[in-house]
């Protein structure tokens, strides 16, 4: 079996197509815990907005030590919802544009110069950890599909993002592949033809009709990770 990325920035279907795949195929598929899984854990009765930048890269490193486990533990191959690289992404992002939908040019540039050197070590980490990231993609994937932004973005009450943030990040990641020299499939289209397509590439047999892998992945994601507890406010 081969290491599969399913890849792509907030609100793309990544998840909902992971675990599609995952049931036509019987490939396992592997999940990164959420900021809103992971907050609660570090820092109990905290917002995301309230953390410092030590904190915010402290929930990155996080996620990226929970995916590479999970990962690790399926040696013979696995459908990765997202990849390392996002972990580092999301982080350098939020340097661009902030974290938040009220963030302005001018809110960023009045936290920076208040807040300068979390600001300037914040950036020196990112720098560290964007080393990582792509040395572990560079290695451990062996096929990416790209989903385009292409549905409206879901203001869900638990990501500290935008649909300026999301625009951002997708830009960012595409040139990241480029530069590294990654060459992800863009799959397009409603959920069937991107399930349909990347079947197809694989020349993968689907083990159940498209549309029950589908309804079932959709009554999974809304078990598994739409019933997750929001952050505190």
């Amino acid at each position: 079996m081969k290491k599969i990325v399913i890849s792509g920035t907030y609100c793309t279907g990544k998840t909902t197509l992971s675990l599609a795949l995952a049931i036509a195929t019987g490939i396992p598929a592997t999940h990164a815990l959420t900021m809103r899984e992971i907050l609660p854990q570090l820092y109990p009765g905290k917002s995301l907005r309230e953390c410092s930048y030590a904190e915010l890269i402290t929930l990155g490193m996080k996620r990226f030590e929970e995916r590479i486990r999970t990962e690790s533990a399926l040696p013979g191959g696995f459908i990765s919802d997202g990849c390392t690289l996002q972990e580092w992404l999301y982080g350098s992002t939020r340097l661009i544009t902030g974290a938040y939908p009220d963030e302005t040019a001018w809110t960023m540039w009045w936290k920076k110069v208040l807040n300068y050197r979390g600001y300037r070590d914040f950036e020196k980490l990112l720098g560290r950890f964007e080393g990582m990231a792509k040395q572990y993609a560079r290695t451990h994937y062996d096929q990416f599909f790209h989903l385009p932004v292409e549905f409206d973005f879901v203001a869900d009450g638990h990501r500290p993002t935008s649909e300026r943030f999301r625009t951002e990040s997708e830009s960012r990641l595409l040139q990241t592949y480029e530069q590294m020299g990654i060459a992800p499939l863009i799959v397009s289209g409603a959920l069937e033809q991107r399930l349909t397509k990347i079947l197809e590439v694989l020349q993968i047999d689907p083990l159940y009709p498209i549309d029950y892998c589908i309804r079932h992945a959709v009554l999974q994601r809304r078990e598994q990770f739409d019933r997750v507890h929001l952050e505190a406010s």
